[in-house]
């Protein structure tokens, strides 16, 4: 019985093995070209390095000034995470407890507005930030990452907390409790995970936001990672190995996040993976 399982499980353990090369190999590639020579990357731009050149990383970071683009990358992700769960939880928690009228309603405008392609109101946004003095503002960026980042954060958030049983807050009323501190002191131990799994998709959201930081941010001492990296092909595309190393670099700190908290993140999207 247990042979003829392992059996029948083999085309899917192949399959599945399959789509994780699949998925990993660019990524294989893109460190093997960032440890060549240029000479090594024009022979063999595939393979495994003759040489392993970790001097091209120190070349990359000291041309590119990529230490500070990732300190304006982390800092615009640290204060787009921290209002967008403490506003999208107030939000979420309303919509899931206190059900206020036109919950449906305001559900599906959150979704519809999400789906807006960026293009159809960059234009007249970019001018209002202009009039309001927030172009080349780290303040601007993060008010519009926010707004960009809440209606995915209190959709996801909601869902975490339906799962909360309502008797949990009952008793806490029985206790004394008000609203704000059964949401900090009951549901939110309870719901950890979730805000957590939140959290890492808005940051890697905001890490790999490219469109809106190009059009919002011209000041080089500003830009973040995916900015700079653009400026930095810009001027050193024929060098691929420098290239390859400065992209190592910007996905480097973002996936070590992930894959730090990669159980909980993968417990929080189980979590969360009911009808809101």
């Amino acid at each position: 019985m247990k042979i003829r399982k392992v059996v029948s499980a083999l085309p899917r353990h192949f399959f599945l093995s399959f789509l994780m090369f699949v998925a990993i190999s660019p990524l294989i590639i893109l460190i093997f070209n960032s440890l060549k020579s240029r000479a090594n990357l024009g022979a063999d731009p595939v393979g495994y390095p003759d040489k392993l050149i970790f001097g091209n990383y120190a070349s990359a970071v000291e041309q590119s000034n990529f230490l500070n683009s990732m300190t304006n990358s982390l800092m615009l992700a640290t204060f787009t995470v921290i209002p967008v769960l403490v506003l999208g939880g107030l939000a979420a928690y309303s919509l899931s407890r206190i059900q206020p009228r036109g919950t449906g309603a305001v559900m599906a405008y959150m979704l519809g507005v999400s789906t807006l392609p960026l293009w159809l109101y960059i234009v007249p946004l970019f001018y209002y930030w202009k009039t309001l003095g927030l172009i080349n503002s780290f303040f601007g960026l993060i008010i519009l990452y926010t707004a960009f980042n809440s209606p995915f954060a209190i959709f996801l958030l909601r869902s975490f907390l339906l799962k909360v049983p309502k008797e949990v807050e009952e008793a806490a009323v029985i206790d004394g409790a008000n609203k704000m501190q059964i949401l900090i002191r009951v549901i939110l131990p309870l719901t950890w995970t979730g805000f957590l799994t939140v959290g890492l998709l808005v940051a890697v959201a905001v890490w790999g936001e490219f469109q809106v930081a190009l059009i919002f941010i011209s000041d080089p001492e500003k830009f973040p990672v995916t900015t700079a990296f653009f400026a930095f092909q810009q001027q050193f595309g024929n060098d691929w190995t420098l290239t390859s190393a400065v992209a190592v670099l910007t996905i480097a700190p973002i996936l070590a996040l992930f894959l730090s908290f990669q159980r909980k993140f993968t417990e929080g999207l189980t979590q969360g993976s009911i009808k809101a």
